[in-house]
């Protein structure tokens, strides 16, 4: 695997696993809250760093090789830019988790949680983000006051780390061009494959011929519905005329 495939697949599975992390964040102080998901976040941040160091020292390792070619460092140059725009994305996450942690912890509850409508369990997701097939669950009861201090100290040290990041490569993203237009990847099929560090997948396509199937026996039923309303309003239309009538 060359140099610009590996990083491709390295900062796809920082972005997927940073994605997953997102994703319990917003559960935190609904009525889907729970020990479990508090020990989900901690393993899935822990995780996300992780990638983020094998991203960072990697795309450092090949941006400072004077030897790269003017076209792969151009490459590099962009998949630095998109690297950074996920880790102030991880950055953002885990303030917002540490903020709303604090609001409800759950062993001591100061509050009531908020009914958002969401329901069922985040271990799924967890399981996707950590490339299991089944979540293991080992925290004490307190880790949601516990786990706040580690996720403090964490934060800072992924601020810290993306100045170093700023101070190590010099990498301007104004300067640095897109390949695609926006939005092109949601129109791609192609995927990368799977690498040792943990890609993972979010969503499974559903077949094509399917999906077109259920479309249109959907638009069937709805053409049948709608002509047995216009004949229940005629024919209600009728007897009461009658019944006006007479």
């Amino acid at each position: 695997m060359g140099g610009t495939d590996e990083c491709k697949t390295m900062l796809d599975a920082l972005n997927k696993v940073t994605a997953c992390y997102r994703h319990l964040v917003i559960a935190l102080g609904s009525t889907s809250d729970s020990q479990n998901l508090r020990e989900e976040l901690k393993k899935t941040r822990k995780k996300a760093q992780e990638l983020a160091v094998a991203n960072r020292n990697k795309l450092t390792e090949l941006l400072k090789d004077k030897s790269t070619s003017k076209d792969d460092r151009a490459e590099y140059e962009r998949l630095w830019v998109l690297f950074t725009s996920s880790m102030e994305i991880l950055e953002v996450d885990m303030k917002r988790s540490l903020e709303i942690g604090q609001e409800f912890p759950l062993k001591v509850p100061t509050r009531h949680l908020i009914q958002t409508g969401m329901t069922g369990s985040t271990t799924t997701v967890a399981a996707r983000a950590m490339s299991v097939q089944n979540m293991k669950y080992d925290a004490d009861s307190n880790i949601d006051t516990a786990d706040l201090k580690e996720l403090q100290a964490e934060i800072s040290q992924v601020g810290q780390m993306m100045e170093e990041m700023e101070m190590k490569v010099q990498v301007a993203p104004w300067a640095v061009e897109a390949k695609q237009e926006a939005g092109a990847e949601l129109k791609s099929t192609l995927s990368v494959g799977n690498s040792s560090v943990g890609v993972i997948s979010i969503c499974e396509e559903e077949p094509k011929d399917e999906i077109d199937e259920g479309g249109d026996n959907n638009g069937m039923i709805t053409c049948i519905a709608g002509f047995i309303f216009v004949a229940i309003v005629v024919i209600a239309g009728i007897l009461g005329y009658f019944v006006i009538g007479g």
